[in-house]
C-alpha cells in the first residue's frame, strides 16, 4: 500500500444500507491516539522521572486542550511542539530524578513507542475483509502512526496515513475531516470516523460523516454531543456490527 490514493474513487453501489443502522461505509477514518494506540503505560514514563503517574492522563487533556483552542482562534500547532512544551509546564517545580531536558525527552519517547490495543491488529483485519478501506486521521503526525502501525504489523492494511499536520486545522474542526475525504476523494455520506473521543464523534458528525464510538471503558456518552451511529467496544466488535 502506499499513501496514494489517486486510484481510488468514492463507493456506494457496493455499500448498502442496513434496516438497523447506517449504510456500510466505503471508508473508515480512524483516530489514533487512545483510539489504536494504547496510552496505559504513560503513567510509568512520568514515574519514571520522578513525577505522579496521574500527571500523564492530566497532561494529554492538556495538550488536547491547547491544540483545541489554537484551531479556535484559526492557529495551529503541531502535536508534538505542544506536548513537550505543555509537559514542561507540568514537570516544572517537581523534585525530578534528572533534568528537565531529560525528563521531557523520556516521556516523549514514551509516547512514540505505544502498543496498539488488543483489538486492534484482528479488528482491523476484520474490518478490512469486509472490503471496507481504512485510512487514520490523527491530530498527531503521521510518523507517529506508521511507526506504531509498524509494530503492531499492520501498516499494511491502511491506504494512507493522514494528519492534520496537512490539513491545518486540528479536529474537531470540520476542516480537519474535509482534508481528509478530499484526500480519498470520498463523499460524507461514504465514510465513516472511528474514534474513542466523543469530541471527535461529534465534529463528524457536524461535518457529514457518519460515526462509531469506540468505548472502551464503558463510559456514558456526554448528551450535548452528537450521538454515533454506532457503539461497540472494539474493533472487532465494530466489524461484527458492519458485517
Amino acid at each position: 500500500m502506499t499513501n496514494s490514493l489517486a486510484d481510488h474513487g468514492p463507493g456506494s453501489a457496493d455499500h448498502p444500507v442496513s434496516p438497523d443502522g447506517p449504510r456500510r461505509p466505503a471508508l473508515l477514518i480512524f483516530d489514533v491516539n487512545e483510539t489504536l494506540s494504547d496510552m496505559s503505560s504513560m503513567g510509568q514514563q512520568f514515574e519514571d522521572v520522578g513525577a505522579p503517574a496521574h500527571l500523564a492522563k492530566v497532561w494529554f487533556a492538556g495538550v488536547l486542550r491547547d491544540g483545541f483552542a489554537l484551531t479556535a482562534v484559526g492557529a495551529s500547532e503541531p502535536f508534538a511542539h505542544i506536548a513537550a512544551e505543555s509537559l514542561r509546564g507540568h514537570l516544572h517545580g517537581l523534585r525530578l530524578n534528572r533534568g528537565t531536558d531529560d525528563a521531557v525527552e523520556h516521556v516523549m519517547a514514551g509516547f512514540t513507542e505505544l502498543p496498539v490495543h488488543a483489538d486492534v491488529p484482528g479488528g482491523v483485519l476484520a474490518l478490512r475483509d469486509l472490503g471496507i478501506r481504512l485510512v487514520t486521521l490523527s491530530n498527531g503526525s503521521a510518523s507517529v502512526a506508521e511507526a506504531l502501525f509498524d509494530r503492531a504489523r499492520i501498516r499494511t492494511h491502511f491506504d494512507a496515513l493522514l494528519s492534520v499536520e496537512q490539513a491545518g486545522t486540528w479536529k474537531p474542526n470540520g476542516g480537519a475531516y474535509a482534508y481528509a475525504l478530499e484526500r480519498c476523494e470520498v463523499d460524507p455520506m461514504d465514510a465513516m470516523l472511528v474514534a474513542v473521543h466523543p469530541w471527535d464523534i461529534d465534529g463528524a458528525a457536524r461535518a457529514g460523516l457518519a460515526t462509531a464510538w469506540i468505548n472502551r471503558d464503558g463510559g456514558v456518552y456526554p448528551g450535548y454531543f452528537r450521538s454515533p451511529d454506532l457503539r461497540a467496544r472494539s474493533l472487532t466488535e465494530l466489524a461484527e456490527q458492519l458485517a
